[in-house]
């Protein structure tokens, strides 16, 4: 019954996002179909293998003893106030992004990260269809993150038709960036968090190429990466400190508003209606978590995971999870999961016009016009990959 269900919720938001297509003539189906078999195949591996269990457990292992080092530069400047329990949220899961960021940076002066994005993204682009640029960019915001994957793409924006800065941005929200994966394997088991960025890879261009499908001729499909500015290495290294520590602090004030702000409005409609808010928003999204494959009885707690984060972000509806207040399977753990392991939610719209703005004004307009259509396309693919998951968990 589960697999029936499963193929049904698929075939519901692969029909949602061709429904509301732009130009359902011009959509490729070949690619989809490559794309979908792929989600199946490698999040198979990835969850149900040795080679999987292998390969997640290496990555897991290697994030964690960098979440080691970051340890040891928070414990010298806050004290040895990271304890087993994780009590401080902020110190044990935020900080660590820090230098997580400073890694990157170092990778990227070294030019090893520019080299691996480029060709995995040139890789891609055989698959899927579609530009060097689109598929560069979906590699590259997975790396460098929602707001500074523009920047290396710069030059191009000004030359960008609406569609295909569409694409671009919906690559960035259905993401997300290396720098805080470290802290979502704090919140969640580490073989979600990367089955999730693989299925959100994939998910991301097959949902794209139902809601957005163009051609992209030879002239236009030039892949030209705007390298930084050359800066001495402590410069550089300088940038991506602060660049880590700003994010955390960010990450960290919206925890702040939207935690604070969601135990109010529980309050007043508790008060008022005898239901707490994030209980309406469980059964409002309670048929979207049961077709995903979380059971009836689950479906409404699950529904509360997942609107929660829509409307906040995804690391409040991690800890949500985590806090085991709400009692789920071990196969609705897993489906939940990986659907909240991406940047799809309100907040990401104001960031990734934002960015765009910063870099090219009439752009950026263009953007904040498409931001709940982007929220649209990034939350189907968040359901797609959380209905792949469900099929094969």
């Amino acid at each position: 019954m589960k697999y029936l269900i499963g193929v049904i919720g698929i075939f519901l938001i692969l029909g949602t996002a061709w429904l509301f297509s732009k130009d359902r003539k011009k959509i490729k189906f070949r690619p989809i179909f490559t794309m979908l078999v792929l989600q199946f195949v490698l999040g198979y591996i990835l969850l149900n293998t040795g080679v999987g269990n292998y390969l997640v457990s290496g990555i897991a292992d290697g994030f964690g003893q960098l979440l080691m080092y970051a340890s040891e530069g928070v414990n010298f400047v806050f004290g040895d106030v990271i304890n087993p329990k994780g009590n401080s949220f902020f110190l044990a899961v935020l900080m660590p992004i820090v230098f997580i960021s400073a890694l990157i940076g170092i990778l990227q002066y070294i030019k090893v990260l520019p080299f691996i994005i480029k060709y995995l993204g040139l890789g891609l682009s055989k698959i899927n269809g579609m530009g060097k640029l689109e598929s560069y960019n979906a590699v590259a915001s997975v790396i460098l993150g929602q707001s500074e994957v523009f920047i290396s793409v710069k030059k191009q924006l000004d030359l960008l038709s609406e569609k295909r800065l569409y694409t671009l941005c919906a690559s960035a929200m259905s993401t997300v960036s290396m720098s805080i994966v470290g802290s979502y394997m704090m919140l969640l088991k580490p073989e979600y968090v990367v089955t999730a960025l693989v299925l959100n890879l994939f998910g991301g261009f097959i949902i794209v190429s139902l809601l957005n499908p163009y051609e992209v001729s030879e002239e236009e499909d030039m892949l030209e990466v705007q390298n930084e500015e050359k800066q001495t290495f402590f410069e550089m290294l300088g940038e991506y400190i602060m660049d880590g520590f700003r994010v955390a602090i960010t990450v960290g004030a919206m925890l702040i508003g939207f935690v604070a702000l969601i135990a109010m409005i529980n309050a007043i409609f508790e008060g008022v209606f005898g239901i707490s808010f994030q209980n309406v928003l469980g059964y409002a999204f309670s048929p979207l978590a049961f077709l995903v494959g979380i059971p009836w009885s689950e479906a409404i707690d699950a529904g509360s995971i997942m609107a929660t984060k829509l409307v906040s972000n995804e690391f409040v509806a991690m800890t949500n999870l985590k806090m085991g207040n709400l009692q789920f399977s071990d196969r609705s753990m897993a489906i939940l999961s990986i659907f909240l392991v991406s940047f799809a939610n309100f907040s990401s719209i104001g960031i990734i016009s934002g960015a765009i703005k910063s870099l090219n004004e009439r752009q950026g307009n263009v953007a904040a016009k498409l931001g709940l259509k982007l929220l649209f396309g990034a939350t189907l693919v968040s359901f797609l990959s959380a209905a792949v998951a469900g099929l094969l968990f």
